[in-house]
């Protein structure tokens, strides 16, 4: 987990993506790449997700790729079949956490209380999915409930736009922001690679502006 972890530190921005068919996976990925920003997490919300994370690991094998919405222990083997570099659930799932540790694959999975937050220590993790970050209270709940766990880091993610950027990147145990605003599920069914690719390059630039220095 900690060479994951420390790529995803030095980012700071995961790209969520949702992907409705296999044969944009290739150019998106590279408009990614192009862009300044080798990671995406492929949610695990569509038919096309697992093809569409092989052809991606495949192809751009430099590339963090990681499955997002991940349910079912099932479903965490088939993205690391597919090469996944790391799992993300949207809540605490035991059986998703147990597979992963036992089969040597990062999982982030999502937190929104001080419970689930020591459901996380108790299976000896200590970096977590923030979710929903925004709807639930945004930044100043995060501050709430993560002021008891000083061990614990967090990766926010959940409406989560260009202009929260820098704030949540500013609270330290924030080691990255997932988001779509960069890969707007409308730019890619329109397969706008170039608007994806300069949206890729803003954000970026935005994170190097935010931290004072490449992260």
């Amino acid at each position: 987990m900690a060479d994951a972890l420390e790529r995803l530190r030095q980012l700071g921005i995961v790209p969520v993506i949702v992907i409705e068919d296999a044969e944009d996976a290739v150019p998106l990925a590279r408009a990614l790449v192009e862009g300044g920003l080798p990671c995406a997490e492929v949610t695990f919300r569509t038919a096309a997700a697992p093809e569409a994370l092989r052809r991606i690991a495949a192809e751009f094998p430099e590339m963090l790729a990681g499955a997002g919405t991940v349910l079912t222990p099932e479903q965490a083997a088939q993205a690391r079949d597919a090469g996944a570099k790391f799992v993300v659930s949207p809540g605490f799932n035991a059986a998703v956490v147990d597979w992963c540790q036992e089969n040597g694959v990062p999982v982030f999975p999502g937190v929104c209380t001080p419970t689930e937050i020591e459901m996380a220590l108790g299976k000896g993790l200590r970096t977590v999915k923030f979710f929903p970050a925004e709807p639930i209270g945004g930044l100043p709940y995060l501050k709430a409930i993560a002021a008891p766990y000083g061990m614990m880091e967090f990766i926010p993610t959940g409406g989560i736009g260009a202009a929260q950027l820098e704030k949540y990147l500013g609270f330290g145990p924030v080691v990255a922001v997932g988001g779509s605003w960069m890969v707007s599920g409308e730019w890619i069914r329109s397969r706008d690679w170039d608007r994806v690719r300069r949206e890729v390059e803003s954000a970026v630039r935005a994170v190097a502006e935010t931290t004072g220095a490449e992260r």
